[in-house]
């Protein structure tokens, strides 16, 4: 699977990479970002990748969210992703910002139209670490790879995380779509991608249902939110859900939900939190 190089750019002392690929889990190419710190030019490196939320591609982060001036500091490359496939034609996939282009979810989808190509779980947890893995094997060290995200990638990133024990080395999230089953936005996702199946199928890839489940050890997951975020005050998020569940099972001091008062949904919140969060990858991919 060749990877083709659309631009590189100077930043923080390292260089990111603008690149694409034809993915056979989507069937279409998709485009994304590749952050490789100063550090990958001499020695190999541990990866984090960023989820990003509803209707946003790699750029987004890799633009707005300053993840690259810890991940300098701490020797540690960043993969942005897109969130879909694109220009499938599927008809309606472009009709809402909340389904379809744009809105994977982070799921590999059961029902028609969309089981072909929105094979986004698949994709991220499988082909294009696989794909990034072989085209800078002399850069990236493939044992060492954690998560995180925002939003709906948020979702993606805590999903993932408890889905697949042992694969990633930690997990943190900003503003997560934490119980999506309970949810608006999770809800027309589910049912849109699982058809009626979706509450089962929905089950296995919510977080705060997969926390129950947890057999795992002890965890460290830290999560921002910040109290002026509109999708929280509408119930778009539900964090108490995901704190409740740890309660239940004993890992409420291995979930650390940071209330920040006054910031809201956007990316001057991740900007002012990046470096806490490549911290906590830090410690754990540079253990």
């Amino acid at each position: 699977m060749s990877v083709t190089t659309q631009a590189t750019i100077a930043s923080f002392g390292g260089k990111l990479l603008k690149l694409a690929h034809n993915a056979s889990t989507t069937g279409c190419e998709m485009k994304f970002n590749l952050y490789l710190p100063p550090q990958a030019a001499t020695n190999k490196v541990p990866l984090l990748i960023w989820l990003s939320g509803l209707t946003c591609t790699g750029d987004n982060c890799s633009e707005k969210g300053f993840f690259q001036h810890g991940a300098s500091k701490r020797g540690i490359a960043v993969l942005y992703p897109d969130t879909s496939p694109r220009g499938i034609g599927i008809k309606g996939e472009d009709d809402a910002y909340d389904f379809g282009t744009g809105a994977g979810f982070y799921v590999d989808a059961s029902a028609d139209p969309w089981s072909k190509n929105y094979n986004m779980y698949s994709y991220i947890t499988d082909e294009l670490p696989k794909t990034v893995f072989e085209a800078f094997k002399d850069q990236i060290d493939s044992s060492k790879v954690s998560i995180s995200g925002h939003s709906m990638g948020g979702h993606g990133a805590l999903s993932l995380y408890l889905k697949n024990p042992g694969k990633y080395k930690s997990v943190s999230a900003f503003a997560p779509i934490a119980n999506p089953l309970k949810c608006p936005w999770g809800e027309k996702a589910f049912k849109g991608y699982f058809g009626d199946d979706w509450q089962k199928l929905g089950a296995q890839h919510d977080s705060t249902e997969l926390l129950k489940q947890w057999k795992g050890g002890p965890l460290d997951i830290l999560i921002d939110v910040g109290t002026g975020d509109n999708f929280y005050k509408q119930g778009q998020l539900l964090p108490e859900n995901f704190i409740a569940a740890a309660k239940e099972i004993g890992q409420e001091n291995g979930v650390h939900v940071r209330f920040q008062p006054d910031y809201d949904h956007s990316y001057y919140t991740m900007a002012t939190f990046s470096d806490d969060h490549i911290d906590h990858a830090a410690k754990y991919l540079l253990a």
